[in-house]
């Protein structure tokens, strides 16, 4: 893979204080993961029981209240099959919206069972279909392979819901970190495609531009989660030599899409320090000045994917609270 010198970042901007519940998970997390690298590559990789060390394996099944359903789908016209992981109600008794989940893991690691967990309940209660994507994986697959493979897995789930048991009015998107790129740039995909049509955008934490001339894409220097060294690796790892060209597209690069009209109404979610946060501000207000819904929130001194590291934090459970809020809105 290209290797990219930090240093030509520049200089660490002045950054809000962590929240001291996040501070002690933080480093545990570093201790034991290290700085995303090619050296670390092969152990961010490597499968563990949980989401996270130490954790306990989940039971996908919710108790068996929900049923699980691995499909191959095909791919991308240039690409293999697709491996959907299908998560319905045991006891569905009508067709239901569906979300279709992309995973985070800076584009270089994870996989389609990667923070489900979060979602899983919904389905348990007979609210939702959960429809995930193994995606492939750069540096070994960079663009366009990833959104490619996303955007096909969305059009055979959107080609087969009744089948599936979906509602094609309520299609959502739902997507963390890089998972939440990919959800972005496949709204747009959806959009200029014009299939399928989707009624709601999920982001949490998207990561949305490759050039870091922002503040906050270049606060965190070698603390916190997902710093700015992370983050170059994560977008030279999908982009190589051409990260920060002009020839990026918006479809892996959703900030750079010059017309954001025609969005799906769009739920954000962000820490205040994290490296996503100027994209991601600068991102919601374009989306609303170009008339879409956006529901924006921003915690005070909350990191990058802190709902899912530090779940019992107050600040991680408000955030659930209003993401529970707008999500049952919204499969209402």
């Amino acid at each position: 893979m290209p290797q990219v010198e930090p240093s030509e970042l520049g200089d660490a901007p002045v950054r809000p204080p962590f929240d001291p519940e996040f501070v002690r998970a933080m480093e545990a997390m570093r201790n034991a993961l290290g700085e995303l690298s090619d050296e670390t590559l092969p152990q961010r990789r490597r499968p563990r029981a949980g989401t996270l060390p130490g954790q306990e394996a989940y039971d996908y099944s919710v108790g068996g209240a929900v049923t699980i359903l691995e499909r191959s789908v095909p791919g991308p016209s240039d690409g293999p099959p697709l491996q959907l992981t299908i998560f319905t109600p045991a006891a569905r008794t009508a067709a239901l919206p569906a979300v279709y989940y992309m995973h985070g893991g800076g584009f270089v690691t994870g996989t389609r069972l990667g923070g489900v967990s979060v979602l899983l309940p919904y389905v348990a209660e007979d609210k939702m279909v959960l429809i995930s994507v193994e995606y492939r994986l750069a540096p070994e697959h960079p663009d366009p392979a990833p959104i490619d493979d996303c955007y096909a897995g969305l059009v055979w789930s959107a080609d087969n819901a009744d089948d599936l048991g979906i509602d094609p009015r309520k299609l959502m998107i739902f997507g963390g970190s890089a998972g939440g790129c990919l959800a972005a740039g496949l709204a747009l995909m959806a959009r200029d495609r014009g299939h399928p049509t989707l009624s709601h955008q999920i982001l949490w934490a998207p990561m949305l531009d490759d050039r870091f001339e922002t503040p906050a894409s270049r606060m965190l220097d070698g603390e916190g989660t997902a710093s700015r060294d992370e983050m170059l690796y994560s977008w030279t790892a999908m982009l190589g030599a051409r990260r920060g060209s002009e020839g990026v597209s918006c479809y892996i690069a959703p900030a750079r899409a010059r017309d954001l009209s025609g969005l799906p109404r769009t739920y954000i979610d962000i820490g205040s320090v994290d490296s996503c946060r100027d994209d991601i501000l600068m991102y919601a207000m374009r989306l609303s000045q170009a008339g879409v819904n956006v529901d924006l929130h921003l915690w005070g001194g909350a990191p990058h994917g802190y709902q899912l590291f530090q779940p019992k934090a107050a600040v991680s459970m408000a955030s659930m609270a209003a993401f529970d809020d707008f999500i049952r809105r919204a499969l209402a």
